[in-house]
C-alpha cells in the first residue's frame, strides 16, 4: 500500500489548498453523514487510482458587544481548532487501510466556499447530505445544496440512508425507522442516469457511462414523463401519450446506439417511465449504486434537471447522487448521426 498522510497530525490552515490536481476532495465534519461521504470517496479514489484530499472547515464567530464598550469580540478559536484537528485525525485513521495517497487540511472559512474553491482543481467533490451544524463543516443545507449547483467539477452527495451499504452504522432513529418500513432491498450493480433531451443531460450520460465502466456496472438510462401540465404547452392537444412514448422510445434507442459507439463494451438499457422525474429517480436510488444527473436541463416533458428535479432528488435520494456540471465534450458532435434526438425540435 502506498499511503501518504501529510498534514494528518498537524494540518495547517490553507495548506494543500491546491493539492493533487485532478484528485478527489471530500468534506468531513465528524458527523455520521460525513463518515459515509468519506468511505464512499475513499472507495472511489481507490477505484480511479486518484489521490484523496480530506478537508474540514470552520469559522470563528464574531459577537456584537453591548454596553458602553460597544464593538465586536471574537471567540478564541483554539478549542474549535482542536476539534477540527481531531476530526481530521479520525478521518485519516478511517481511510488508513485503503491503497490510496491521502492528505488532509483544516481550512478557516465558510465550508461551502472552501469546497467550491477546491473544486477548481478536483476531479470529484464528495460530501454528505447533512452535517452536525456548528462551526465545523456545516455540510447541511447551504453547503450540500451549493456544491452541485456551483462546483467546477462533478459532485457526489452521499445520504446517511445508504450507510449500511457502505458498511457504516447509524444511530439516527429516523433512518432506522425508514429502513424498518422499507425492508431489505438488494442493491443492483447499476449506474442510473436521468435524461430529458437537453445537451446537459447528454453530458451527464457520458459521465455516467464512464462511471459504469469504472464500477463494472450496467448503465440504465431513465426518462420519466410526468402527467400533462402547463409546462407541456408545446405538446399538441389532445395529448396522445402512446404516440409520445413511441417517439421517445425511438429517440432513446438512437441515443443508446450513439453511446455504444463510444462505449462498445458497456451493458446499456433504457427505462421509459410514466411519472414524476423526482419520484422515479428517488425510488431508483434505493436499489442502484449511483444516480447521475446534469445540473440543468431543457425543462419540458421530462426535464428541469436544475432546480426542482435535481434539488428534489438530492434532498430525498436513498443512495449516492452524482451531479455533472455543464461542460463541452467532443463526443457530443456525432450524436445526430445516430437518429432523432430526445427533445429536439
Amino acid at each position: 500500500m502506498d499511503q501518504h498522510s501529510r498534514d494528518s497530525e498537524e494540518p495547517q490552515d490553507g495548506q494543500d489548498q491546491a493539492v493533487a490536481p485532478g484528485g478527489i476532495v471530500v468534506g468531513v465534519d465528524g458527523s455520521e453523514h460525513g463518515q459515509c461521504a468519506l468511505v464512499w470517496a475513499a472507495r472511489e479514489a481507490e477505484r480511479r487510482q486518484l489521490p484523496l484530499h480530506i478537508v474540514t472547515a470552520y469559522s470563528v464567530p464574531i459577537f456584537a458587544a453591548s454596553g458602553l464598550d460597544g464593538g465586536y469580540a471574537t471567540v478564541d478559536d483554539s478549542v474549535i481548532r482542536e476539534g477540527a484537528d481531531a476530526i481530521i485525525k479520525q478521518a485519516m485513521d478511517k481511510v488508513s487501510g485503503y491503497a490510496i495517497d491521502v492528505d488532509a487540511s483544516v481550512e478557516n472559512g465558510d465550508a461551502a466556499g472552501v469546497l467550491l474553491d477546491l473544486s477548481e482543481d478536483a476531479a470529484l467533490l464528495v460530501s454528505g447530505s447533512r452535517g452536525r451544524g456548528g462551526f465545523v463543516g456545516r455540510l447541511l443545507g447551504s453547503v450540500s445544496s451549493a456544491l452541485p449547483a456551483h462546483a467546477k467539477c462533478p459532485t457526489v452527495t452521499v445520504p446517511l440512508y445508504c450507510a449500511d451499504r457502505l458498511g457504516e452504522n447509524t444511530e439516527d432513529k429516523h433512518i432506522k425507522a425508514e429502513h424498518a418500513k422499507a425492508g431489505s432491498r438488494t442493491v443492483e450493480n447499476v449506474v442510473a442516469v436521468g435524461v430529458d433531451g437537453s445537451e446537459q443531460a447528454r453530458v451527464a450520460v457520458l459521465e455516467a457511462a464512464e462511471q459504469a465502466q469504472r464500477m463494472g456496472a450496467k448503465l440504465r438510462v431513465i426518462c420519466a414523463v410526468p402527467q400533462y401540465s402547463g409546462s407541456l404547452a408545446w405538446v399538441p392537444a389532445p395529448l396522445d401519450r402512446d404516440a409520445l412514448f413511441a417517439d421517445i422510445r425511438v429517440q432513446l434507442d438512437a441515443g443508446v446506439a450513439w453511446l455504444r459507439s463510444h462505449f462498445p463494451q458497456l451493458a446499456i438499457e433504457t427505462d421509459l417511465r410514466d411519472g414524476s422525474p423526482v419520484d422515479v429517480l428517488v425510488e431508483t436510488s434505493r436499489s442502484v449504486e449511483l444516480v447521475v444527473l446534469g445540473t440543468r436541463g431543457r425543462g419540458g416533458f421530462a426535464g428541469m434537471l436544475l432546480g426542482s428535479t435535481s434539488d428534489g432528488v438530492l434532498h430525498h435520494a436513498k443512495g449516492p447522487v452524482l451531479v455533472v456540471p455543464d461542460r463541452e465534450d467532443p463526443r457530443l458532435a456525432d450524436r445526430d448521426k445516430f437518429g432523432p434526438m430526445l427533445g429536439a425540435a
